[in-house]
């Protein structure tokens, strides 16, 4: 009996330590795993890293689309075997550039759309992981390590995505856009077709002021302009008497302040910026404005 009782404590005890030892090595792998999906939490899919992006993505909503054409210039032979330095747009076939110009704006719309559906993927990830985290205890966090590891694997898909369409690519020409002709024995340049934004124009709101008659606006235009680029400012009158309101004018401005003569003192009017379009230009959804009141 004595013995019967020593062997069932034997295999007890025995068994006690072997269920002992399994819970300890599945802490290690819970821990070890929670600790990985809690470092991917802090670093990539923090919620500052995130804003952050999503800061971004909102700026270039703000942007201005344009085509850049690679070569700018090209060389041609004129009739008399003379090689002549000749500016691109006066051999590309304008219907041809056209259609280059709608598959850019298509492209822009498609990459804002996927940048934005990118964010919300990522930030629906980053709760789930989040409650994973919060709300599972080690078997479940356990058994559900598979689907876990796959959305991991998925959302490091997104981020990787999103890093990359900050910065427009290129285009892919399928026709040609110029004719073989006008080379003769020379070879037709490969011409290359890239999106590039200009950023925002938004209004200096501390030196943009309204005097009796007149307002002195200014505006930040965000590049570091290698040419004299135009600009367009319009402005409104927003109160007054009912064949008043609404009326407004524009000017064109090739600095990045302009006074505007002429107001009626009392009254508000509202002033926005653009860009002038130029050959180039694909699309443009946002323009800064602001509203300031003449004085009396």
């Amino acid at each position: 009996m004595s013995e019967i009782l020593n062997e069932h404590e034997t295999s007890s005890e025995s068994k006690a330590h072997s269920e002992e030892q399994e819970d300890s090595a599945s802490w290690e792998r819970y821990m070890e795993k929670k600790s990985l999906v809690l470092e991917i939490l802090h670093s990539n899919l923090n919620l500052h890293h995130l804003q952050h992006q999503q800061s971004k993505v909102e700026l270039l909503k703000k942007c201005c689309f344009y085509l850049e054409i690679e070569p700018k210039h090209v060389n041609v032979i004129d009739e008399n075997d003379v090689i002549l330095r000749t500016d691109i747009f006066q051999l590309i076939d304008p219907c041809h550039f056209q259609k280059m110009k709608e598959v850019g704006k298509k492209q822009t719309e498609v990459l804002l759309a996927l940048l934005t559906e990118l964010l919300e993927q990522l930030e629906q990830g980053r709760q789930e992981l989040s409650c994973y985290i919060q709300a599972y205890d080690m078997r479940t966090f356990l058994s559900q390590w598979d689907l876990i590891k796959q959305r991991l694997f998925k959302l490091s898909q997104y981020m990787e995505t999103l890093l990359s369409l900050h910065v427009p690519g290129r285009l892919y020409v399928k026709h040609p856009l110029m004719s073989h002709t006008d080379f003769r024995s020379h070879r037709v340049p490969n011409i290359r077709l890239s999106l590039c934004t200009k950023m925002p124009l938004i209004f200096d709101r501390e030196e943009s002021v309204a005097r009796k008659d007149c307002a002195k606006l200014k505006w930040f235009t965000g590049n570091p302009e290698s040419q004299v680029e135009q600009y367009e400012l319009y402005f409104q009158l927003v109160t007054g008497s009912q064949a008043e309101m609404g009326h407004g004018r524009s000017q064109v401005v090739t600095s990045d302040t302009c006074v505007v003569q002429n107001l009626q003192p009392g009254s508000i009017y509202e002033f926005t910026i653009r860009r002038s379009v130029t050959q180039t230009f694909v699309w443009e959804k946002w323009h800064d404005s602001i509203v300031l009141r003449t004085k009396t």
